[in-house]
């Protein structure tokens, strides 16, 4: 998640008036980044409501609660209506997400349960439209690692954008079709 937000905070990615999810948050840092760095000095003038990035932040209902406070304790209150914590089980409750309705898919060391890959992939699929751009942070650790690569090169164009030597940790951006273009 360090490494996924490091990444984001270079600045070659815009998130101003951006929809967000990130999968799997955990303690939210990758959302609650997303939320800090989608609002502009120039949404403090106008409306921060109107410009600022939107950013849904996903776990297990077992991981809500400590995910909401985190989130509440973390960012400022002019910015937390921008930042919805919702449960999201892979595979499961995608009726609750409209179909392509992401400009961005944040993940961070989500592929590890090679079990949870096809439903993470379906989710993926319904999350993202031609436009949506995935970006994932993980190690690669073991053989499952490159299966799961593998099935995601199967749906989506993936490309390496970042490896962080020091912590060994990829990142990688997907997009339906063969988009190579820069963000």
């Amino acid at each position: 998640a360090v490494v996924l937000c490091a990444y984001l905070e270079m600045g070659g990615i815009d998130l101003q008036d951006r929809s967000v999810i990130e999968l799997g948050a955990g303690t939210g840092l990758v959302g609650i980044v997303a939320t800090l760095l989608g609002k502009s000095f120039v949404c403090l003038f106008i409306s921060i409501y109107t410009c600022s990035a939107r950013v849904t932040i996903t776990d297990r209902a077992a991981a809500l609660e400590f995910l909401e406070s985190n989130v509440q304790a973390n960012l400022p209150s002019e910015l937390r209506l921008r930042a919805v914590v919702k449960e999201l089980t892979w595979g499961k409750d995608l009726g609750n997400f409209p179909p392509g309705a992401f400009d961005f898919v944040l993940g961070a060391d989500i592929v590890y349960l090679e079990e949870t890959f096809a439903e993470l992939l379906q989710t993926l699929e319904h999350l993202c439209s031609e436009q949506t751009v995935i970006l994932l942070s993980c190690r690669i650790r073991y053989e499952r690692d490159h299966k799961f690569l593998k099935m995601l090169r199967g749906r989506f164009s993936v490309y390496e954008v970042h490896y962080d030597s020091n912590k060994d940790v990829h990142i990688y951006k997907a997009q339906r079709g063969s988009h190579r273009d820069d963000f």
